[in-house]
């Protein structure tokens, strides 16, 4: 052998070598080992690793060990495949003896099997790497092993994609891993490595962040810290809910109210939420934040990521690396992000829109591989489909909770992946694992750690029902206490400094329940000799005794020490402001907190929005239908319009109901305006546009859709009326209407802005819309409209408009004075020298009327004003789009810190019901035992299903979610239904429970042998996963509301009322007994709402099933195991219980009897028992070979050996073909025919079962429903102040505008506009009833569907709820609209006119609960509102007078309008007997012939019938007015004064339809598809 100081040639190379029974061949060649195997590329670039490691444990690097070794490429020349079993692997050492012979073999000279480093001369070489000689650098060794580590990725990744081209894969290396750590042992398989074929993050992460090094694209590296912590907000009191009366008060407090705009006295005190909070999280470090609901971890996370809106004080210091939090957020917005608990998203984008959109706005200006970015779009998008399993659901819509989409599972993957793409370095997450299985929550937990890990990530989560493996991903826990931090450090710490300090040991427990219980004082139990006297107990004495404690001063000096690091570190700091400047796309401004530059944000979004309307079809298709429709109407109405004196108001007429048409179809973007705020906030926080980018795109993409539909509505408007045939009038035309529907958008999505709520923008709305539609010109033109109210026409982009469609058309045309409009005409009188034309703008002695002379004098137009006008409504419309952009970025509405709850006022019986649920809290504080009534569950029915199947129709055929599913559920056994999400499970237990109303359910669903009867739904109870509930409820009139219906009626109410007690103690809701429930975003918390939910169907004490579906979600641990452990109660009564159930602990899955697991595809993996610690679950796993690790959950290994999570099943064959050929199943069907049979000889022994659908008769009902109905209304002011605000605002503007009318000529007219403006009430009317109706339909399908009660009682509770405000608000309306123009004041006038505006009320109410209960959602009835609402007003014969209207419309819709009837009767009441005296300027001028006086000349024409009369008939020179008395008006309109009390009686009859209408709709119409 050659000396070890021989130096080698340039041509040697080194092998690593194999053992395998032959002995030792090199690595490459030999054929067990298969070097394009991903997982054995891996371990070997470890092995070597260690290998290293042993041999010099001194050295700093693998490749010092390579350069004194003289190991040069290690892998060489084509890798085969695997022929054959082997037992080759990578020798690893034990010792530096286990080398033998390291000297080098002479040259030529062969290797013995006991040789494992050696050299040879081969050209096997692909690198061309020569081996070390002396003195060779350290660097060059380095390279070596990082292009080895490269290669052997690459081998890897070559392997997971062989369907990729040539140049993809060489494009995607995998980096090895710079930690020390062994992080594919920390993470699992199923994340860091994986079998051939199969996903791996970790590869993919480090390959990318392995390509960022190559591109030269700098890590984003930065902490926090935060030191004496404190943030407050508004509380110390108890809110009492505010009731109708109390809005009375507060709208006239105006100083209070305006200090309440301002931000001073809100109410409350200031409180602590946290308190002196400290502790640094670094680089590369996952911080679990623990504690019970309320304790403040919400607050926490968001505090530390920078979000500071809603609270009233954030104190002490937070800072990000070197940079304070207000710099912090000023330069470096993004960085920072934290993701909200619930998934808020557009629920029309598919899933690979909403993150394809997310790409779109973060993809960076400097990208790895030099991929462009549609690539690098489409390779994360790739990835993160892959990396949350929800690949399946790219093209799947997102939904919500009313529109179906994805599953909640696979929507809360969508809101992690969407937050991951924001690319921040901190990141904080909101119990974000809620709605996931076990298994899916943990391998959420794992891409945590490994994003973490790789990008060195500073990562903040809070759970609540963590398992022991989601525990050990993190490296510190934070464990806050009502606000007060007691513990901060390392999580292998955290157990043993509880169990220090006092508490007591429990090894069963999870660590994250340990640590939360141990804040809980119900949970919590001290070490034998320790107690609340000698152990801390109350969170000030566990914030005190952290602080004292080691782990505190160790906190201390870990801060010290990375206060230091800042100040050195100045490298990671510029690496992070490059990496930030690199993130950014060219053109985008360097202070900047967003990725792209504005015109890209807005490109961005505008494919987004174009994407949102089109994918709503349903709403594009009405817009379009609705807009055809009433344009073949107006077409129709004003067919063919005469170019004489009878077609110049008519004309006016169509183009103002054109143009009004248009311009409020935007008004629903006032409810969208203040709707999508959520999700703008949310992309606001994660930078991904600024809000005004999306003011420009809504508004372009507003245009783009509503151009085309304008133009078919101009073009079947305009020529179907005869307008103007003249090209540039045409498109003056279209123009005019498309710009003022622009403007209108644009002022609504700014009122929305302004707006905190929807009830104060329909405030402000309804106030503005009056007065744009006064000051128009139309109902009042300009010469009489009231001095104070002149200005605005210049602010009113309506208005404008209009007065450029009028210069439009009349400046082309002249008109010819015929008819009734020459005065006088008759037989006797054909000279016009001697005749006046009476349409303002005639020219005395010729029957011609030019246009622009009859706009001149009858609305103050000139016709060389127009495009002035324009130019005007273009700068309104600019004003609006950057007052729109302004306050979009500058106001933030709904994105506040904790919500306030409010309280029902305390009275008697509520005060002595507290103080009991009080005394019982303290006892079972103590541990004392409750002497409550004993639980007794007298039915033993026996539930059971055999071969289930339920199809569903899709757009290929029929889709099956459930296959052939055996089971039952049977008294005293809790049942656990247990799948991945989105198996079935939500769907087996609506089919169960008979809620599924679309679909085919096949095989038998019995109850003791027979199929169940109509009592079936009454006798079960349903907790559904989303919490719907009755906002103005309190707790305990939730559950007595359900007890009063649900139990049999015969049960005495205080029975059931007692029951209802102990149901509130059970659940542990003693301290909100007395809380309104409120919505979602301002109410209960999510977990309270739970709570309410369960204790919703436990009242009313189910006689035979209890189904829940996700009882625990969103719950801590202790509440979930309070909640199991009832039910396990429940069960030992002999209660039937079947219940889904997601992240189960251990300790929480061995109280379940039996379980039913569900895989992917509806399909049952096993049912049978659990047994004691899982063994009987176990060992039908391990006898189908999957084995469960002695420290595993069963809960959660169970899901990972079927496939549920990331990683791959355990075993070859499918779960569930086992489970069908299995003996157990066998068993499982022999044993529920036996039940089958032994209940139905029971049942057949005993008498006949009630059969009662509902357990109350009908008018028991009636009262429980209208009761709860009335105090819902009572505790809604926003509501009902809102309707009676815009009634008494409306009536006051339209009093104002026709203030005094005197007995003139004009008066008339405008007398019957007062009247008409009565037509903009139901509109309001419509716009508030029918979304309220919708909110409260829903609640009633819930409710319903457990037969609590019928349609009838809901539909009429609705209809009575709403009278006392419909007669409030007609009196608001009433006495400024009459009693402010001079209406006549006799009784008999005045009470006809306030009975028909009370009925109009009852209508427009009625009418707009109607159409709620014939349209399947309120968004849908508010498309058709516009439509009905021109109609009504289209016919009533105001804006088209009854004889012009064509005959078709008029024989049958005229008639059928119900404001026909109220302008006919209201009109002629008002107008009978009134005499008309004409001013100066209203008088027609004409002279007699010769020798005759005005009364001679005029003797024919009055003795035929002629209106009006002569003001001096002595004289030659005739002053004509046109009428006489106010009949004289109505008349010729077909109006009589003798048929006002038929208009009314048929006006009522109106009001009993919509009620028939009501009842039927709701009766019969079931939108609730499920």
């Amino acid at each position: 052998m050659a000396s070890p100081s021989r130096r080698r040639s340039a041509s040697e190379s080194f092998y690593i070598y194999s053992r395998s029974q032959s002995g030792f061949i090199p690595l490459d060649e030999d054929p067990a080992v298969n070097l394009r195997d991903p997982v054995e590329s891996r371990r070997s670039s470890r092995r070597l690793s260690r290998l290293s490691a042993m041999l010099h444990p001194d050295l700093s690097s693998p490749g010092e060990f390579f350069q004194l070794q003289g190991v040069g490429e290690l892998i060489s020349g084509s890798h085969r495949h695997r022929q054959r079993q082997s037992q080759a692997q990578i020798y690893e050492m034990s010792s530096r003896e286990d080398i033998i012979n390291r000297q080098q073999t002479p040259p030529g000279g062969q290797s013995t099997p006991e040789t494992l480093v050696s050299s040879r001369n081969s050209p096997k070489n692909p690198y061309a790497i020569s081996p070390t000689h002396s003195g060779v650098s350290v660097e060059r060794a380095e390279e070596d092993w990082r292009r080895l580590d490269r290669h052997l990725s690459d081998v890897s990744g070559f392997q997971r994609s062989p369907s990729r081209s040539r140049s993809r894969r060489t494009s995607r290396i995998i980096a090895r891993s710079r930690s020390t750590r062994d992080v594919e042992k920390q993470i699992g398989d199923g994340l860091s490595s994986s079998k051939p074929g199969a996903f791996s993050l970790e590869d993919i992460l480090r390959s990318g962040r392995a390509a960022d090094e190559e591109a030269e694209i700098k890590p984003k590296h930065i902490g926090v810290i935060w030191e004496d912590l404190t943030v407050k907000g508004l509380g110390g009191i108890k809110h009492i809910v505010k009731t109708f009366p109390q809005s009375f008060v507060d709208f006239f407090n105006v100083p209070a109210t305006i200090g309440h705009a301002l931000g001073y006295g809100k109410g409350g005190k200031q409180v602590d939420i946290l308190h002196n909070f400290r502790g640094v999280v670094k680089p590369g470090e996952m911080c679990l934040v623990l504690g019970r609901p309320g304790s403040g971890c919400t607050s926490f996370l968001k505090v530390i990521a920078n979000q500071r809106f809603g609270y009233t004080h954030v104190g002490g210091e937070v800072s990000y690396g070197p940079y304070k939090a207000e710099e912090f957020s000023k330069r470096f917005q993004g960085e920072a992000v934290y993701n909200l608990e619930d998934d808020i998203h557009h629920p029309t984008l598919t899933v690979g829109q909403t993150l394809g959109f997310a790409l779109d706005v973060k993809t960076p200006g400097k990208r790895p591989r030099g991929w462009t970015k549609q690539e690098f779009k489409d390779e994360v998008l790739d990835l993160l489909l892959k990396m949350f399993n929800i690949e399946h659901t790219r093209n799947t819509i997102v939904g919500n909770q009313y529109v179906r989409g994805v599953s909640g599972g696979e929507r809360k993957r969508v809101s992690i992946a969407e937050m991951m793409i924001a690319s921040a370095c901190i990141a904080a997450w909101d119990n974000s694992t809620r709605g996931l299985d076990a298994s899916t929550a943990l391998d959420y937990a794992k891409s945590l750690r490994v994003l973490t890990n790789v990008y060195k990530m500073t990562t903040f989560v809070s759970l609540y029902q963590a398992s022991e493996n989601i525990y050990k991903q993190f490296d510190k826990i934070l464990v806050i206490d009502e606000g007060r931090q007691v513990y901060f450090g390392p999580a292998k710490e955290a157990r043993g400094y509880f169990e220090s300090i006092g508490f007591k040991e429990k090894p069963r427990q999870t660590t994250p329940d340990y640590l939360t219980g141990c804040t809980d004082p119900f949970e919590r139990e001290y070490k034998e000799g320790r107690s609340e006297a000698n152990a801390p107990s109350t969170p000030d004495a566990l914030y005190k005794a952290f602080n004292e404690s080691a782990l505190g001063a160790e906190l201390n000096d870990d801060m010290a020490a990375y206060r230091k690091t800042i100040a050195t570190e100045n490298e990671i700091f510029n690496n992070f402001e490059t990496a930030n400047r690199q993130a950014k796309q060219k053109h985008t401004s360097r202070s900047s907190v967003y990725s792209v530059p504005f015109w890209t944000q807005i490109c961005a979004l505008l494919r987004r929005q174009i994407l949102i309307k089109w994918q709503d079809k349903f709403s594009l298709a009405v817009s379009w239908i609705t807009s055809i429709i009433i344009g073949l109407i107006l077409g129709t109405v004003w067919l063919q319009q005469p170019k004489t004196s009878a077609g110049a108001f008519t004309r006016g007429g169509v183009l103002f109901i054109a143009l009004f048409n248009n311009a409020f179809q935007a008004f629903g973007e006032l409810g969208t305006s203040v709707l999508g705020r959520p999700i703008i906030n949310k992309h606001r926080s994660y930078t991904f546009h600024r809000p005004a980018a999306l003011s420009i795109a809504q508004i372009i993409v507003d245009t783009m859709y509503m151009a085309p539909q304008t133009l078919v509505f101009s073009i079947i408007v305009y020529f179907a009326s005869s307008l103007v045939l003249d090209a540039g009038a045409f498109f003056t035309f279209y123009l005019a209407n498309l710009t003022a529907y622009m403007a209108m958008t644009l002022f609504f999505r700014t009122v929305g802005n302004l707006s905190p709520n929807f009830d104060s923008a329909m405030k402000i709305a309804a106030v503005v819309i009056t007065l744009f539609v006064l000051t128009s010109g139309y109902l009042v033109p300009g010469q009489l409209a009231q001095h104070f109210m002149k200005w605005i026409f210049w602010i009113n982009a309506m208005g404008l408009a209009f007065s450029v469609l009028m210069a439009n058309e009349f400046k082309r045309v002249t008109l010819k004075c015929t008819g009734g409009f020459l005065i006088p005409n008759g037989p006797d009188y054909g000279d016009i020298a001697h005749q006046v034309c009476t349409v303002p703008g005639a020219l005395p002695g010729t029957d011609q009327i030019p246009g622009d002379r009859y706009v001149r004098q009858s609305y103050q137009y000139e016709v060389k004003d127009l495009w002035r006008n324009y130019g005007i409504i273009v700068v309104i419309l600019v004003f609006f789009l950057f007052l729109n952009s302004t306050l979009s970025e500058r106001l933030i509405w709904g994105a506040g810190g904790k919500t306030v709850t409010y309280f029902a006022k305390e009275n008697k019986e509520r005060k002595t019901l507290n103080d009991k649920l009080a005394e019982k809290r303290k006892r079972r504080q103590l541990k004392e035992k409750d002497e409550g009534s004993e639980l007794r569950i007298e039915s033993k029915a026996v539930l059971t299903w055999e071969n289930l199947c339920y199809d569903v129709p899709a757009p290929s055929g029929q889709l099956r979610l459930l296959k052939d599913i055996f089971g039952y559920v049977k008294p005293g056994q809790l049942t656990a239904l247990m799948g991945a999400s989105g198996a079935g499970k939500t769907t087996l237990l609506d089919v169960l429970a008979k809620r599924k109303n679309i679909g085919t359910i096949s095989g038998d669903v019995l109850v003791d042998g027979v199929a169940p009867g109509t009592a079936f739904q009454r006798g079960t109870s349903y907790a559904e996963q989303q919490d719907v509930h009755e906002a103005t409820q309190t707790v305990r009139e939730a559950l007595r509301f359900s007890a009063d219906l649900r139990q049999p009626y015969e049960v005495s109410q205080e029975e059931k009322y007692n029951y209802v007690e102990e149901v509130i103690s059970l659940l542990e809701m003693e301290e909100i007994a007395d809380a309104i429930i409120g919505d979602p975003e301002s109410g209960l918390a999510v977990e309270q709402r739970k709570r309410v939910t369960i204790g919703v169907e436990l009242a009313a004490k189910p006689e035979l099933l209890l189904f829940l579906d996700e009882p625990t979600s969103g719950l801590d641990s202790q509440s979930a195991f309070n909640i199991v452990r009832f039910l396990k109660k429940l069960a030992a009564a002999g209660q039937c219980i079947l219940c889904t159930i997601h992240q189960p602990n251990s300790h929480l899955f061995e109280n379940f009897d039996r379980l039913l697991l569900l895989q992917r595809g509806g399909e049952c993996v096993y049912f049978g028992d659990i047994g004691h610690d899982a063994h009987v679950l176990l060992e039908y796993f391990r006898k189908n070979g999957a084995d469960c690790p002695a420290d595993a959950n069963p809960a959660e290994w169970m899901l990972d050996a079927v496939g549920a999570g990331m990683a791959q099943r355990i075993g070859g064959r499918d779960w569930g073909e086992r489970w069908r050929e299995s003996s157990e199943l066998a068993d499982v069907k022999n044993h529920i025919s036996q039940m089958k049979a032994a209940r139905m000889k029971v049942a057949e022994a005993n008498t006949k079962a009630d059969e009662r659908e509902y357990a109350a008769p009908l008018w028991h009902q009636i009262k429980v429903v209208n009761r709860r109905m009335h105090l819902a209304f009572w505790r809604s002011p926003d509501y009902g102040f809102t309707r009676f605000f815009n009634h008494v605002a409306i009536a006051l503007l339209v009093g104002l505008a026709y203030l005094n009318l005197d007995d003139s000529r004009s008066s008339l007219q405008l007398r019957v506009f007062v009247i008409f403006q009565t037509s903009v009430v139901p509109a309001l009317i419509l716009a508030q009833v029918e979304p309220k109706y919708d909110l409260l339909r829903l609640i009633f399908y819930r409710e319903s569907a457990a037969k609590a009660y019928q349609q009838f009682p809901f539909a009429l509770s609705m209809v009575l709820a709403e009278m006392p405000y419909s007669i409030l608000c007609a009196v608001g309306f009433f006495l400024p609209l009459y009693y402010m123009p001079k209406f006549q004041t006799s009784s008999s006038r005045a009470g006809y006119q306030f009975f028909m505006i009370l009925i109009m009320e009852l209508f427009s109410v009625t009418l707009g609960q109607a159409i709620a209960a014939l349209t399947p959602s309120a968004f849908i009835a508010l498309l058709l509102n516009p439509f009905i609402i021109i109609v009504f007003a289209l016919f009533c014969g105001v804006t088209v007078p009854p004889p012009q209207i064509p005959g078709f419309w008029r024989k049958w819709l005229y008639q059928l309008d119900p404001l026909t009837r109220l302008i006919g009767g209201m009109v002629v009441t008002e107008l009978h007997d009134r005499p008309v005296v004409c001013t100066q300027g209203e008088l027609n001028l004409f002279s007699a012939p010769d020798g005759q006086t005005c009364g001679d000349y005029m003797t024919s024409f009055f003795a035929n019938g002629g209106p009006g009369y002569i003001v001096n008939n002595a004289t030659s020179l005739c002053e004509y007015c046109a009428y006489k008395v106010g009949d004289e008006f109505s008349t010729p309109l077909g109006l009589d004064f003798s048929n006002r009390w038929r208009d009314l009686g048929v006006y009522g009859a109106f009001v009993v339809s919509n009620l028939f209408l009501l009842f039927l709709g709701s009766r019969y119409l079931n939108f609730n598809r499920r």
